[in-house]
């Protein structure tokens, strides 16, 4: 018999009950160092007290109207974000997927603004994922995501990461836009060569394309700075946010700039409850706390820290791990052993972590994280790999 709950997850044996700080607390007792975020969600960790206070507040004045009244806490979210960022518009929606689906019908809609309506394709990477619809599956191609779902939806072409050999050749006629992610989360945790992202901005000018970033994973302050594209200062037409943004509040959104927006009028697009009081009140809480001066400058000392720990793992355990990968507090180990099973013997250690593509150890402390913790989990992951079988 089905249960109640779709049996569509593999869930482990953890009821979670609270959670505070870097710690969550499950219904049996059990306490557990929370490496995961909420798969880099929570960013600011579990109950932060401003999120809680700026929540509740909210709570007790409005909930939802719909987007056909002005929010003053969207129109104020929208306009930090755009000082901060390359873009100059924003949509708000509810998850990571919907914002790269709408950064697809933005680049769309672009070339047909522009004269271009033969202009649909999409070029992608492997190894990426960009979110759960049909329209998202697609982009990323992967085969293990989209297996009894066919037909795959048309319109997206995919070339090998960091090739931009690969990239310029796909391109025809029909190409509108590039998707990628700065660094690829679920693919296995992979940062691209220092003149990716330059390179692909260079061919998106060259030929009159957009380029568009999925930072829903990489974005938020996860490699220490806001957006991980701002490390290569290559700005994107379009991107796509969610995840942190509301440090677990669903919240998503699309940013562009106002050329690659300029198709987009009223009734071209739409959304029940994104952007809605409850959502921009956490989105505009943890705005607050991650561009508080100083901030960005501890996730990147705390991560240097981190990293520098994991490289001394791989490096005492040549037979369990092959290499360390990632960018700030986004970082994963490839191994050598099943990265599944390394994962199951830490979270009965007490430290959760998560896997990725490529058989890699996925690590997604909240960027409140201090040294503290960093010390308590890199001697689990010690003791796992020192009492592992042949090690």
């Amino acid at each position: 018999m089905i249960p109640a709950v779709m049996p569509t997850y593999g869930r482990w044996d953890v009821a979670a009950e609270r959670g505070e700080g870097c710690y969550l607390y499950a219904t049996d007792g059990r306490k557990f160092l929370d490496f995961t975020s909420g798969i880099a969600v929570t960013s600011l960790g579990h109950c932060h007290p401003r999120l809680i206070e700026a929540v509740t507040a909210q709570g007790r004045r409005l909930w939802h109207v719909s987007n056909l009244f002005q929010i003053p806490g969207q129109q104020r979210l929208a306009e930090r974000l755009v000082a901060n960022s390359f873009a100059d518009t924003v949509f708000f929606n509810n998850s990571g997927a919907e914002a790269v689906e709408l950064s697809i019908k933005v680049a769309r809609k672009y070339q047909s603004h522009v004269g271009h309506p033969e202009r649909y394709r999409v070029i992608g990477c492997q190894g990426s994922f960009h979110g759960r619809s049909f329209a998202t599956l697609a982009a990323a191609g992967a085969e293990a995501y989209l297996k009894g779902f066919g037909p795959v939806m048309d319109g997206f072409d995919h070339v090998a990461f960091n090739n931009l050999n690969e990239m310029r050749a796909a391109i025809t006629d029909h190409t509108a836009a590039i998707l990628v992610e700065p660094v690829q989360g679920e693919g296995g945790v992979r940062s691209p060569s220092d003149d990716y992202l330059k390179g692909l901005r260079a061919i998106c000018d060259e030929f009159g394309l957009l380029l568009v970033f999925d930072e829903v994973q990489s974005g938020m302050g996860r490699t220490g700075r806001l957006f991980a594209h701002q490390w290569s200062e290559v700005t994107p037409d379009v991107m796509a946010v969610a995840k942190a943004l509301g440090n677990g509040f669903p919240i998503g959104a699309c940013l562009a700039t106002e050329a690659a927006a300029a198709g987009m009028v009223a009734g071209s697009h739409g959304s029940t409850f994104g952007g809605n009081p409850m959502a921009v009140a956490a989105g505009n809480a943890v705005l607050d706390v991650m561009l508080e001066p100083g901030f960005f400058e501890r996730v990147e000392r705390v991560s240097r820290l981190l990293r520098g720990k994991l490289e001394a793992l791989v490096g005492a355990y040549p037979k369990l791990f092959a290499e360390t990968r990632g960018s700030g507090l986004l970082l994963g180990i490839r191994c050598h052993v099943t990265a599944g099973d390394f994962v199951a013997k830490l979270r009965a250690e007490g430290l959760l972590c998560l896997t990725a593509g490529d058989n890699v150890l996925r690590i997604l402390p909240p960027l409140i994280v201090g040294e503290r913790e960093i010390e308590e989990a890199s001697g689990i992951l010690d003791k796992v790999a020192r009492e592992w079988p042949q090690s």
